[in-house]
């Protein structure tokens, strides 16, 4: 029996958790609704409470429930649910995973497939790795087995390089998944979509046509009850290492070969191993006020919640193209897009146009929440000599109506079983990322010449020193993607 015909058991480690009610469980139903699991599978959960298959089928009947009420469907729940059973363990425990090998055993009645998802914090990542190696859980002669690994991937270089050696001590490096569900996201697979099936726009994605580049990902709510995790992370860890990273490298990558996992995952790295050390003078970190009165958080944190940087890729395609980063909590709305300005003319031969009049053309790949592409064009006013931007644009929800996005871990869930890791992150992108972060990370909380933690008000778009940055030479963030009606 081949691999693709064998049964595949889906065991979630910290299965009580919050992550398992909220998106893999209603990824694994969609995708089950919609006929794209193997034909033969189990769903097993792993955690300390002390429930029994029925217990945990009714929480997850809830939160599907509660959750995702809209893809709920009650005739299909029941046939799923009966996939679901549940296994009593401790995280750390050695002995618990050879109960939880025996319970394996009993439901799959011979050789299957197992994806391991670690719905865990950090702290359990090795521990779970190393219990499932000494209880013979890795070996893939009845099967394959690999491991899906959630963020944060590290805490700085250092642990994210001690993290990839303990994992890849148990499991072998294409047996690794590493999640970033930024690029489970059909908006941000799209970019890649957009650079590479459309013949008009490749030929100007370079620096002899492309001004700046912008990368923004803003989030509305402020840290509420994370406030105690994210005191220890902030922003740079929080979004920069790895989301912000992920979004660059599909922007600014060069197309490869093919779409297999190899090939786009080399592109990748090639591209941050070109990314010129970000001095500290080209960065800003900020605070909202009221941070420092949240609860678990010190009256002398020096934690940003908002950060801004420019960065240069040192290639041949973007050499001298700014690239602006910036990310922040408790900002005006929330949102994701990239913002690619074009350069103006050289020479504006119409008489009433002014250079201060002009806007340049923009390119707005919109990835949340209103999923598009916006292109900014100059067209001539009715009866006058000026020009006036005007936009072209498509919306997912106007032009596929009926196809509904489907949430990045209904994607990457399928991909793991498929064996296809190009949306996941290998061990020398993330160390890779981290080689970019760390040295702003530390300076800021050790060098003398960082900049000072700036201010911001909660619903305003950041401090003015983000806005100052791009002022140095004659920029402006652009929010392309909004609409004055949103």
């Amino acid at each position: 029996m081949s691999n693709h015909q064998k049964p595949t058991t889906f065991i979630i480690f910290g299965a009580s958790g919050d992550l398992t009610r909220r998106k893999l469980i209603p990824a694994l139903f969609n995708s089950y609704c919609k006929g794209r699991l193997p034909s033969s599978f189990n769903i097993v959960g792993f955690a300390r409470r002390p429930w029994d298959d029925d217990q945990f089928r009714q929480i997850l009947q809830d939160g599907m429930k509660e959750l995702a009420p809209d893809t709920y469907d009650e005739e299909k729940w029941g046939p799923f649910s009966q996939k679901i059973t549940y296994a009593k363990g401790d995280l750390p425990t050695p002995q618990d995973y050879l109960a939880l090998k025996k319970h394996l055993d009993e439901i799959e009645q011979g050789a299957g497939n197992r994806l391991y998802y670690m719905a865990t914090a950090p702290r359990f990542f090795v521990p779970i790795v190393e219990n499932l190696g000494a209880a013979d859980m890795v070996e893939q002669s009845a099967g394959w087995r690999r491991v899906v690994v959630e963020k944060p991937f590290g805490h700085d270089l250092a642990s994210a390089k001690a993290l990839n050696n303990e994992i890849q001590a148990v499991f072998e490096e294409d047996q690794i998944y590493r999640i970033d569900h930024y690029l489970g996201k059909e908006t941000a697979q799209n970019i890649l979509y957009f650079r590479f099936a459309n013949t008009i726009f490749e030929p100007i994605w370079n620096r002899n046509y492309v001004d700046n580049v912008q990368i923004t990902v803003t989030e509305s709510v402020d840290v509420g009850r994370r406030a105690g995790y994210y005191d220890q992370a902030g922003v740079v860890r929080d979004m920069f290492q790895n989301h912000l990273m992920q979004l660059l490298s599909l922007v600014a990558m060069e197309p490869p070969a093919s779409f297999k996992a190899v090939a786009v995952r080399n592109e990748k790295a090639k591209l941050f191993h070109a990314i010129r050390p970000l001095p500290l003078n080209q960065t800003v970190r900020a605070q909202y006020d009221g941070y420092l009165e949240a609860e678990d958080v010190p009256d002398i944190s020096q934690t940003p919640t908002y950060a801004a940087m420019q960065l240069f890729i040192d290639n041949w395609r973007w050499q001298g193209v700014p690239f602006y980063l910036r990310s922040g909590k408790a900002l005006q709305s929330k949102n994701t897009e990239i913002v690619i300005e074009f350069k103006q003319p050289p020479h504006l031969m119409f008489n009433d146009i002014e250079d201060e009049d002009f806007t340049s053309n923009i390119l707005s790949l919109c990835i949340q929440p209103d999923e598009g592409i916006h292109l900014k064009l100059e067209a001539k006013v009715p009866d006058s000599h000026k020009t006036q931007p005007v936009d072209m644009e498509f919306h997912y929800r106007s032009s596929f109506k009926g196809n509904s996005l489907p949430d990045a871990y209904e994607r990457l869930l399928l991909d793991a079983v498929r064996g296809d890791a190009s949306l996941f992150t290998r061990a020398d992108g993330i160390e890779a990322a981290w080689a970019l972060m760390d040295p702003v990370i530390h300076g800021w909380e050790n060098d003398a010449e960082a900049p000072p933690m700036a201010r911001y008000e909660p619903g305003s778009w950041g401090p003015a020193e983000a806005e100052a940055l791009l002022a140095q030479s004659g920029r402006v963030w652009r929010h392309a993607c909004s609409h004055p009606d949103q």
